[in-house]
Order: C-alpha cells, then sequence, then structure tokens
C-alpha cells in the first residue's frame, strides 16, 4: 500500500560514527536529531532510505524488533525520517525504547516517523486486535479485545509483557478509511507498561486501546478519532495532550471496568490537555455535537481534568449507550467525570441536566489526581504505585 502522505524530508544532518562502549552519557535529544554518538551503545538503526545504507541494520522497524532476545535486556531503535507501512507487534518484556528522528524532538506536530497499516474490523477479522498498527502484549490471546462488556477471557497463566516500552516522535497512522467503517486501532496495548512522548495516534474509530492490565501514559501527544477512541479494560493517563475530533460518533471515551478481587481505579484519564475539532473546516459541521464519552459498560471510569473542551462538546458533556433499550449508566457505579474543565464547552446547567456527567471537587479528585494513585500492579496484587516506567522529564 503506497502511503498518502508524501516522504518526509530527511533530517540534514551528517550521522556521526556508531558510540563507542565509551560513550557520554545517554541523551535522546541529540540521538534523535543525528548525533550517533550520543545515543546508547549498541543502539540498532532502522532506515528504508538506500542512501542510509551504510549506517541502517534494518530496513524496516519489525524486523528491528524482530531481532532483539525476548528477554529482559533493555534494547533502544532509532527509526530514522520516513514513513514506514507495516504492522508492528512487541510481545518481549525487556525495556523497549523506540525513538524517531526529528529535527523537534520537543513536539508531536512535526514528526518525521510515520508507521502506516490499512486495517478495520467489519467482521473481516476475528478480533478488532488484527488491525492494530501497533501491539504491544506479551500473547496474542492477551491483546484480544473479544465482544460484549466483559471482553475476551486472557488465560489465567498469561504473564505480564513489556515491563517499559516507550516511544518518542513516532506516529501511528490506521489509514483504512476517512470515517468511523468499523474498528481501527493506532495502538493496543494489554499486560504491559507503555510510555508515549510526543507522539501521534491516527485513525477513526478506536484509535487507543489499552486492554487489561494495559498501562498507557501519554505526554503531549497527539490522538485523533470520531468515534470511541479512547477504549479499553486498562489504564491511561493523557497529560498535556491534545485531543482532535476528526469529527463526532459515539464519544471520546467508551471505557469498559472490569471487576476484580482487588481495588480497581481502571480507566482514562485526560489531564491539562485540549479537546477540539481536528481543523477549522470540521469545527463548523460538528459544534455541538460531540460527547466527552459514553459508558462500554456499567463500570466505564473516565476523567477530563482541567481540560480545555472546544464549541464542539455536547451540552451534557457524557451521554448514556442503549442497548435493546437498556442504559449502561449505573448511578454510582459508573464514573463519566469532569474537575476544573472550561472552554466553550463547558456548560455547567447542560451537565446537570444531563445526569449521566459528574463534576468533581477537588476532595472527589483527589483520589485520582496523580499517575501513582491509578497505575496498579495488577497482574500481581493490585498495589498501586507502578510507575516506574514512567518519563517524568522527557524534554530532558
Amino acid at each position: 500500500m503506497k502511503s498518502i502522505f508524501a516522504l518526509s524530508c530527511l533530517i540534514p544532518t551528517v550521522f556521526s560514527a556508531p558510540a563507542s562502549n565509551s560513550q557520554k552519557a545517554y541523551s535522546r535529544i541529540p540521538c534523535q536529531k543525528g548525533a550517533i554518538a550520543s545515543c546508547p551503545h549498541k543502539t540498532i538503526i532502522v532506515s528504508n532510505n538506500p542512501s542510509h545504507k551504510d549506517y541502517a541494520d534494518f530496513t524496516s522497524i519489525q524486523s528491528a524488533i524482530l531481532s532483539l532476545p525476548h528477554d529482559h535486556s533493555s534494547a533502544t531503535i532509532l527509526i530514522r525520517a520516513g514513513n514506514y507501512t507495516e504492522q508492528l507487534n512487541v510481545t518481549r518484556p525487556g525495556p523497549l525504547t523506540l525513538l524517531g528522528e526529528t529535527s523537534n524532538p520537543l513536539g508531536a506536530s512535526q514528526n518525521q516517523v510515520n508507521v502506516f497499516w490499512s486495517a478495520a474490523n467489519n467482521g473481516t477479522y476475528p478480533d478488532n486486535a488484527f488491525t492494530s498498527v501497533l501491539t504491544v502484549a506479551p500473547t496474542q490471546n492477551a491483546s484480544l479485545t473479544g465482544a460484549g462488556p466483559t471482553g475476551w477471557p486472557v488465560p489465567a497463566d498469561t504473564p505480564f509483557g513489556n515491563t517499559n516500552f516507550r516511544v518518542y516522535n513516532v506516529d501511528f497512522r490506521n489509514v483504512f478509511s476517512e470515517y468511523s467503517a468499523g474498528p481501527a486501532l493506532a495502538v493496543s496495548v494489554s499486560y504491559a507498561n507503555t510510555g508515549f512522548y510526543y507522539s501521534g495516534f491516527y485513525s477513526y474509530q478506536d484509535t487507543v486501546y489499552v486492554g487489561k492490565l494495559g498501562n498507557s501514559y501519554f505526554y503531549s501527544s497527539i490522538i485523533a478519532g470520531q468515534t470511541d477512541f479512547l477504549y479499553g479494560f486498562g489504564t491511561a493517563w493523557l497529560q498535556s495532550s491534545s485531543l482532535q475530533l476528526r469529527s463526532c460518533g459515539g464519544g471520546v471515551t467508551a471505557w469498559k471496568g472490569s471487576n476484580t478481587t482487588y481495588e480497581n481505579k481502571f480507566g482514562v484519564y485526560i489531564v491539562d490537555s485540549n479537546v477540539k475539532a481536528a481543523n477549522s473546516s470540521i469545527a463548523t459541521k460538528i459544534d455541538g455535537k460531540c460527547a466527552l464519552g459514553r459508558p462500554w459498560n456499567s463500570q466505564h471510569r473516565s476523567i477530563f481534568a482541567r481540560t480545555y473542551e472546544d464549541a464542539s462538546i455536547i451540552s451534557s458533556g457524557y451521554i448514556n449507550w442503549f442497548v435493546n433499550g437498556v442504559g449502561r449508566y449505573e448511578e454510582g457505579i459508573t464514573l463519566q467525570a469532569e474537575f476544573e474543565t472550561y472552554g466553550p464547552g463547558w456548560n455547567k446547567t447542560g451537565r446537570e441536566a444531563g445526569g449521566v456527567d459528574t463534576v468533581l471537587n477537588q476532595t472527589l479528585w483527589a483520589e485520582y489526581d496523580a499517575p501513582e494513585k491509578v497505575f496498579q500492579y495488577g497482574y500481581e496484587d493490585g498495589r498501586f504505585g507502578n510507575v516506574g516506567w514512567i518519563d517524568w522529564k522527557p524534554w530532558v
């Protein structure tokens, strides 16, 4: 499949020789700008540009991933600027970092590495999982979404997958269609800890799936979609990121809570971010028509905190989800909430009249107001504080 985008311009930087064992302290920023001596020792380089063959170990990203041992060792892959059409699957447990070559490592809007795939599930595949551009999960069974409010049962002996998967400045684009035409995932995470920094995720339906026991932290990233484009069973935290509305359908969020033997805070938390129409032309078409979310099952949990909402958002904020005439929202169980959101999309009277949007005060928000309060060791005993894999200062 040919990309719908022109080839990205290559960064005008002469690559230095690969790093030696005596290299200086690692810094991802100069590494991504082309100073290979600043990259970790034994960094794998990927490029599909023939002019880079002297410095490229692989021409595809997946072949580089598959070259790694299935163990707990750490690895880094530098992806040179360009467009790559392939599906990526990460099953290894050891820490893995993908670095996208870019002249602007501290922003997502000018990324120069694009990973494309074209797939949607309209009965074409056994499960939505088969459509994803990137999947991070230990097994195929663990990654499956499954039908209905409880999803696919994962075998009890399934191991936890990657403990520290990181991506910087890479865009994942499912280009099956330019409207919602069935689940078409850009990323799928289950039984793994994943951090995405200055990256982009583009699709129309079900863009981001954080599945069972999945933990995903997004920083200064872009997530674009139309229908239920943040969904799953696990936990996602979006910090200082942008949600781009390509149209309206369903809701921005559609979480599926799970019963556990321990207290859980599985859900999606959108913090210090913004929710806006993707562009000015679509803004006039969706004014007042987009919902912040709807409950896939009654244990849905999503919170928009200190987040700007443009005029696209409906007055009620959230909506209920009716199946065969029965709503999935249950008062006291379903948590569709906001805390100090603002902008033309905020309507206090409309929220109260809608009856499915909880406006949190400081005390209630304090139960969820930091990643360490929501990310858990769900694969062990449900303890909170599973945040050692997060890059707290990705700008350094």
